[in-house]
């Protein structure tokens, strides 16, 4: 299970970075959120919904525009100034991530029947030295515990509230393919130990 969302968050990653900076004119999807994901039998993601999409002048970093995204998901400077930057896509890729982490939706009722905003309430099990509590017990269970946190640290810097601190989705991507060949370079090492014993 770990092992499908951590494919997931990669090739969410990779479509959004290809619309950010491989396209003649860069894209911002705009409403980046869980609904917008497609998975196939075989759960390989693809980014849909291009309805709120904005195509940007090569030479400008951010436009001002009528706000738009599903209020979950969307960046709070965004919200508060109008202006749209890659880095707006970046905070909704990273409530996503959050998603796929905890088994949580990115707004839910607690015990107390208050809501809760994930992207608010996760940094602070992260400073607390509670991670465990949040994150899905099947992740837990099934991921490696050094890699998880990883992701737990790409995820924690694309929701940080100010877009100059997020990294921008070319640098989240690479940062999860690091992560994942690392994971598959470690299993082989596993593999070939085990089999010469």
């Amino acid at each position: 299970m770990w092992q499908i969302r951590f494919r997931i968050a990669i090739e969410i990653a990779n479509a959004l970075c290809y619309l950010h900076s491989s396209t003649s004119m860069p894209i911002f999807h705009r409403d980046i959120k869980s609904s917008n994901i497609l998975l196939d039998e075989n759960y390989a993601a693809k980014v849909a919904d291009f309805g709120a999409s904005r195509l940007v002048p090569i030479d400008k970093t951010k436009v001002s525009t009528m706000i738009l995204g599903t209020f979950d998901y969307l960046d709070p400077e965004y919200f508060n100034t109008g202006k749209l930057t890659e880095k707006s896509d970046v905070y909704s890729f990273g409530v996503v991530l959050l998603e796929l982490l905890t088994g949580r939706k990115s707004v839910w009722l607690d015990s107390s029947l208050e809501y809760r905003s994930l992207p608010i309430v996760f940094p602070s099990y992260v400073e607390g030295d509670n991670l465990m509590e949040i994150l899905d017990k099947e992740v837990v269970k099934e991921g490696n515990l050094e890699e998880i946190l990883a992701v737990v640290d790409v995820a924690s810097r694309c929701v940080r509230p100010k877009g100059d601190e997020r990294p921008t989705m070319k640098e989240v991507w690479q940062d999860l393919v690091a992560l994942s060949n690392n994971h598959v370079q470690h299993q082989q090492e596993y593999e070939d130990m085990n089999s010469e014993n």
